[in-house]
């Protein structure tokens, strides 16, 4: 598939101090470049050159970032995104730090989308000559890199239909009222292998639900739970595991109020994956497959 990953996330936060000791000290991310108001971050296993840019001022989304595999794909998708109705227009080099040419859409949910095809190389804190198996010098919760995002749509059958139509991503799973009935109230899609990349769930639009990184394991999960308490951060739910992707977890907030999520398992998908589905009365055990239950915040707290 041609869009390769979800390249980064930049998001607006209140105080910008609290939330680079936040993504810094506490989930272990570098800072790479700062600017007047804006931070870069990249996790220790990352390539690129940031994965999570911060904006002082406010809370919540500006936009997220694809990394797409060549300049015929972007020119491709662009046709696509024009017969499907919505907007997009190209950008230039340098119009994001590190970033070169490429495309900005605004999806019918008015979430702002990039696809792009170079980024900056930095390289990973172990490199690719003879590496160690992990950073030694990492703070705090360490977590290797970003994995996924979810969005809130109005529509998510419409969104879902966008980014499978003009994509190429497909449903791993998919949450619906009922099978008689079946209207779609949230859906986790994926471009490569992985269990997802996006997810997006009924909601206000243009709204962000939380972003999440990738943690080896299920003692990485537990010790950044550790990190969390140390630190004084603000637990939403976990640690736990989803019956929906499998994966374990722990969703938590920044200083600000964004939801972030520290995510490990799940499962390999690709081409010949078959959709699983899930109903509305079951949405506990797909959230909290332990407990079988969720709060209120989970499915109503969007920034």
């Amino acid at each position: 598939m041609a869009v390769n990953k979800l390249g980064y996330v930049h998001a607006r936060v209140t105080d910008l101090e609290e939330a680079v000791n936040h993504y810094s000290n506490t989930l272990g991310q570098k800072v790479v470049a700062q600017e007047d108001g804006r931070v870069y971050l990249k996790a220790w296993d990352e390539f690129d050159h940031h994965s999570v840019v911060l904006d002082e001022g406010g809370v919540g989304l500006v936009k997220l970032g694809f990394k797409v595999e060549t300049n015929d794909d972007l020119a491709e998708y662009e046709n696509r995104i024009a017969r499907f109705g919505a907007t997009s227009e190209r950008m230039s080099k340098g119009e994001n730090l590190a970033v070169g040419d490429g495309l900005r859409v605004v999806l019918p949910s008015e979430h702002v989308v990039e696809l792009y095809t170079e980024i900056d190389y930095l390289g990973t804190e172990t490199g690719v000559l003879n590496p160690d198996p992990w950073y030694r010098d990492a703070r705090g919760a360490a977590v290797h890199r970003l994995d996924h995002a979810l969005i809130g749509a109005e529509d998510p059958t419409l969104i879902e239909r966008f980014f499978a139509e003009c994509l190429d991503f497909r449903p791993s799973e998919r949450l619906i009222t009922d099978p008689a009935d079946p209207d779609l109230i949230a859906t986790w899609m994926f471009c490569g292998q992985k269990a997802h990349d996006l997810a997006v769930i009924k909601g206000e639009n243009g709204k962000l639900h939380h972003w999440a990184y990738w943690m080896e394991d299920w003692n990485e999960i537990l010790r950044a739970g550790d990190i969390f308490s140390m630190d004084d951060v603000s637990i939403d739910i976990g640690p736990t595991r989803h019956g929906i992707t499998r994966g374990k977890t722990i969703y938590f907030f920044d200083p600000s109020g964004n939801r972030n999520e520290v995510f490990s398992g799940g499962y390999i998908t690709g081409a010949d994956f078959p959709t699983i589905t899930w109903t509305a009365d079951q949405l506990g055990k797909g959230i909290v497959y332990i407990s079988r239950e969720v709060n209120d915040r989970f499915t109503t707290v969007f920034t």
